[in-house]
């Protein structure tokens, strides 16, 4: 009853949290909250340490083991999430049972929407790879390989929580100097999922376009889907619902393409184009000798009608 019960604020800083955690019209980037199960080492170690370190500085991390069965019972989880004003998670844990084991999530009205049990087959940390790493707080370009993304319901979430994990503030123009982070996403014939991490070069290529080229920085890593809890269609759709107030209108003849380009159909009606005021041109004129001709065809013509009139009539 205590976590359903309404607190009013006491202070002003008490106040400024709670509208923070309020629905806003434009929400920022989301909050990334790392929690260890009962017994977390080894790879799920450093693969949650380098997750923090590519999605910083929007993490919080809890040091304290938590003996937590997120598909069992997510309560635990949900009620760590809501006091860290965190809408995204992961939980790194390992047994017997499902060694090397991360579950990543997101939260919607404080309650799990999608969540994903991921087994690690293979990584390879970022201080595995001795070369020169990027800055930090990048925004990473996300790039999906294959059709196989698109072939099932859990793949399609998996997807767009990727999309969702990655996501920063949005920005309304870049340059090119400026994209330097690349983050590769791989489904296999055995549905494993392999994840890499490229920094981009860009080099000279003799044109106004530079050559590209990719340096691979880590981390690398192959995981196997084993479990995953998704939210219904319904539920889905009202999580991603929009106000009013950010809804574009949609205007008659004017279309969008896939690149962002605004196209235009306009539509005139039938054009009088004997009508139109030219350019008098003497190139253009006709000669007497043509002007003579246009006479005897029209008395030409003039005489064979009255002819056939005549001829009507008797």
């Amino acid at each position: 009853m205590s976590l359903l019960r309404i607190r009013k604020p006491k202070t002003r800083k008490g106040k400024k949290v709670l509208l923070a955690r309020e629905p806003q019209l434009i929400e920022s980037a989301r909050t990334m909250l790392f929690v260890d199960g009962r017994k977390c080492g080894g790879n799920v170690k450093l693969c949650m340490k380098d997750l923090q370190q590519l999605k910083k500085p929007l993490v919080k991390v809890l040091n304290r083991k938590n003996d937590i069965t997120p598909f069992d019972d997510p309560s635990s989880l949900e009620f760590l999430t809501m006091k860290n004003d965190a809408a995204l998670f992961t939980f790194g844990s390992t047994s017997k049972k499902r060694p090397d084991n991360i579950i990543i999530g997101r939260i919607f009205e404080n309650e799990v929407l999608d969540m994903f049990e991921l087994g690690i087959k293979r990584y390879q940390s970022i201080s595995e790879f001795k070369n020169e790493k990027i800055g930090a707080c990048v925004k990473p370009c996300l790039v999906f390989n294959g059709p196989k993304w698109a072939q099932t319901e859990e793949l399609r979430r998996l997807r767009n929580f990727f999309i969702d994990m990655f996501q920063r503030e949005k920005v309304e123009s870049i340059r090119l100097q400026g994209i330097e982070h690349v983050l590769s996403f791989t489904v296999t014939d055995d549905m494993s999922i392999l994840m890499r991490s490229y920094k981009i070069l860009l080099k000279k290529s003799g044109q106004k376009t530079p050559r590209i080229e990719l340096e691979e920085i880590g981390p690398s890593a192959d995981f196997s889907i084993r479990r995953t809890k998704i939210a219904s269609d319904d539920l889905y759709k009202l999580s991603r619902k929009q106000p009013k107030q950010l809804r574009v209108t949609k205007k008659k003849n004017v279309s969008t393409d896939a690149l962002g380009n605004t196209k235009g159909r306009v539509h005139l009606g039938k054009q009088q184009t004997g009508s139109i005021q030219t350019r008098r041109v003497k190139a253009l004129k006709k000669s007497p000798e043509e002007k003579r001709a246009d006479r005897q065809k029209k008395k030409v013509a003039l005489k064979a009608a009255a002819v056939e009139a005549l001829s009507t009539a008797d």
